[in-house]
């Protein structure tokens, strides 16, 4: 069994915000797999379906993004979910709109979502990083660009990221992070 977790902030005002590509990311492989919703509960919306044979538990934490770690961390001990069977999705601005990474433990980079799942799970999760670049301005400030939404033209890359990801999203379930990656960059 794995845990999918989309990150992102709960809230109307919210909801296209580069921090919130997590939650984005999360709907599409959840409308294009067939998930159902099961409950809302671990402080989380939950959905149930399967890839590539194997049962995952997807999470749309309904904390803030600095308490995410609570619902994982209930998530994970309710299902009996090990680090590595967890994949976070999480946007990134150290990554250029368009580009994504695959990681496992490593710094948080001062995301706070990613913050609160290291202090309760520790970090030997995978991470699924989806670049949402930085602000051109360095004076800036980082929290507010992540908080700003996508323009137009972002939102249709956000999305095409999304399709793509959701597409060959087995290849990554299935240990096969190369011809993922391979795949998405096609």
């Amino acid at each position: 069994m794995h845990l999918l977790v989309g990150l992102g902030n709960i809230g109307r005002e919210y909801q296209a915000t580069r921090h919130n590509f997590g939650f984005l990311l999360l709907d599409q492989i959840l409308a294009d797999h067939g998930f159902v919703a099961q409950s809302k509960k671990f402080k989380s919306e939950v959905f149930v379906g399967k890839i590539s044979g194997k049962k995952i538990i997807a999470l749309k934490p309904q904390t803030f993004m600095n308490l995410s770690g609570l619902a994982v961390a209930e998530a994970a001990s309710f299902y009996k979910i090990e680090p590595q069977n967890i994949l976070v999705l999480h946007d990134d601005v150290d990554l250029v709109l368009g580009k994504i990474k695959i990681k496992i433990g490593g710094g948080n980079a001062g995301h706070n979502g990613l913050k609160s799942i290291d202090e309760v799970m520790g970090k030997d999760y995978a991470r699924l990083r989806l670049g949402v670049g930085r602000p051109e301005s360095k004076e800036f400030d980082t929290a507010d660009y992540v908080l700003g939404k996508f323009s137009k033209e972002e939102m249709e890359v956000a999305k095409s990221v999304s399709e793509k990801i959701s597409k060959f999203f087995e290849e990554l379930l299935e240990g096969r992070e190369d011809v993922f990656l391979n795949k998405f960059y096609l």
